[in-house]
């Protein structure tokens, strides 16, 4: 008799437990590792983060890092302290000195178009901050006007 009910009890409270996951998506986000100057920038950036980006709610990156934040299912990746893109390096294989940039709100983004979707990289910026949209957000730089404030705030221009 006592399991029955216990069996009765689980069932509402594994429902509940299922109902709040799913109201903060977490999804794998490699964490960079910045060091020094770019690793106190990349945590004041964590910090001021908003709960929404192009209407998304922010959920919970895996693993937890202050470098890495996630929006949305399919999720916006943001990963700050990222290595200097190749195509902004001279000498590598990509190198491109010529490569599509634009600013919004104050901020200047490289953007690469990806399989599904883009990724956008902070330029002149003395860290660098990535993010990745996938193209189910169409426009995908609508999600940068949310994040422009943020990195501006927190992480110095500079070369």
């Amino acid at each position: 008799m006592i399991s029955a009910r216990r069996r009765h009890l689980a069932l509402p409270v594994l429902t509940v437990l299922f109902a709040a996951v799913g109201c903060s998506p977490s999804e794998d986000v490699a964490a960079p590792s910045p060091e020094g100057a770019a690793a106190r920038y990349c945590k004041a950036l964590h910090r001021e983060l908003p709960d929404t980006a192009d209407g998304l709610e922010r959920g919970n990156a895996e693993p937890a890092s202050d470098f890495t934040a996630m929006w949305g299912d399919p999720a916006v990746k943001l990963r700050c302290g990222v290595p200097k893109p190749d195509v902004l390096t001279y000498g590598s294989e990509h190198y491109n000195p010529y490569a599509d940039a634009a600013e919004v709100n104050g901020v200047r983004w490289l953007f690469e178009k990806q399989d599904d979707g883009y990724r956008f990289t902070t330029v002149l910026r003395k860290a660098y901050v990535e993010v990745t949209v996938p193209g189910k957000y169409a426009p995908e730089v609508n999600v940068l006007t949310d994040l422009a404030g943020a990195v501006k705030k927190t992480v110095p221009v500079g070369v």
